[in-house]
């Protein structure tokens, strides 16, 4: 690599970020497979057990770059502000890359270390976030750093248990900030995805029966979806938690079947994405139910986790980067094969919990299937992260 990608690397959000996220994303469900497949045996370098280090960092690594890469490229464009320096994309990807060595190297560091060192990236992220937003303040946008605070609040509550500090609250912080991560999936995924399939409509001379998205259903759908990692940070009974997870998934259910996602089954980065924030709802009403003792809890962070978090940040992740490089937003084969296997990965996954006798078998296609989606997205988009931006030629008369 020479200097001149490296800069380009570091130019945008979505190059730097989208990259360490696939990467991270491989990572961490690879070790995690090789753990399982070891039955235990394999030794990592951490101070908790494996479960708990996939867990974290599958929630506050991986959701982290997301968020990152997603923010720092669509926050600009919303306030036609310009693009933050090289320095600062280096600085914050190094921290953030900080962050995940020292989980990795927590069984040989001082916890509180660690724990300084890992919940640094956020706030700076959020200061500098909310810095580019009040250029331009709307509610609907500043909603977003509520959410991410909640989120890193999560990760607070699990670092005070891993250094002592507390007792069982790394619990409440794990699933709580997996929850914030679903929130914003249901405040993000409820805006990108009505718009950009209204906009391919459009582009095809559809003018009329267009997605609707009306303003008191999203308000039924984002409020309680909030309320859920509250709760579940504030150890609320669960009746409550239960109750508000209803209520949002359901109300984004309703959302999501007022966008016609039947007419985007030929384009792959549509339905992907209204399959994605279906997968989320559904999640949210597993999770709401299972505080009433109907399903299982497990299965509905899974699919929430797998299906909602990893299915939406996969999907516009690839959007992103693709029209931000200048290119159609056309997903690349790799990549629209991807948008498959994350879905499948999280119905096996869901399928090895229901039932016991295929719950390492299911475990371990799960990861492979999820592992080989992610690194059809990093390969794919591999030259978007690291190359020129195309500039499209003008159509002749």
């Amino acid at each position: 690599m020479t200097a001149s990608d490296w800069k380009r690397l570091f130019s945008a959000g979505y190059r730097v970020f989208f990259l360490l996220a696939g990467l991270c994303a491989i990572w961490v469900i690879l070790v995690w497979e090789i753990w399982q497949a070891s039955f235990g045996a394999l030794s990592l370098p951490t101070a908790q057990p494996p479960h708990l280090w996939h867990a974290h960092e599958m929630i506050f690594g991986y959701g982290a770059a997301a968020i990152a890469g997603f923010l720092l490229t669509a926050a600009p464009s919303w306030t036609k502000s310009g693009p933050e320096p090289t320095s600062f994309f280096a600085v914050t990807s190094g921290l953030w890359l900080a962050g995940r060595l020292a989980i990795w190297w927590s069984g040989s560091l001082p916890l509180t270390l660690v724990a300084i060192i890992d919940l640094l990236f956020l706030p700076i992220l959020a200061g500098r976030i909310l810095q580019t937003l009040l250029k331009r303040p709307k509610p609907q946008q500043l909603i977003l750093l509520v959410a991410i605070l909640v989120f890193w609040s999560g990760n607070v509550l699990v670092h005070l248990e891993w250094a002592g500090l507390t007792q069982d609250t790394a619990d409440q912080g794990m699933r709580g900030g997996l929850a914030a991560l679903c929130a914003l999936i249901v405040i993000l995924g409820g805006r990108v995805t009505p718009a950009f399939t209204r906009n391919a409509m459009l582009r095809v001379g559809r003018e009329e029966n267009l997605p609707s998205n009306p303003t008191p259903l999203a308000v039924a759908s984002i409020a309680p979806a909030l309320l859920v990692p509250l709760a579940l940070l504030t150890g609320a009974p669960n009746w409550v938690m239960g109750i508000v997870a209803l209520v949002a998934g359901c109300a984004a259910l309703v959302r999501v079947g007022l966008w016609h996602g039947a007419w985007t089954l030929r384009q792959p980065i549509l339905w992907t994405l209204h399959l994605s924030y279906a997968l989320n709802a559904i999640g949210f009403v597993m999770l709401g139910l299972a505080a009433f003792d109907i399903g299982s809890e497990i299965a509905a962070l899974h699919v929430l986790g797998i299906g909602g978090v990893g299915g939406m940040t996969l999907s516009v992740m690839s959007r992103a980067a693709l029209g931000h490089s200048g290119r159609d937003l056309i997903a690349p084969k790799p990549v629209a094969i991807a948008y498959v296997l994350v879905p499948l990965a999280a119905l096996i996954r869901v399928a090895a919990t229901i039932w016991p006798d295929l719950y390492m078998t299911g475990i371990l296609i799960s990861g492979a299937l999820w592992i080989v989606a992610f690194a059809l997205y990093t390969i794919a988009l591999w030259p978007i992260f690291w190359g020129e931006r195309i500039k499209k030629q003008p159509v002749s008369a």
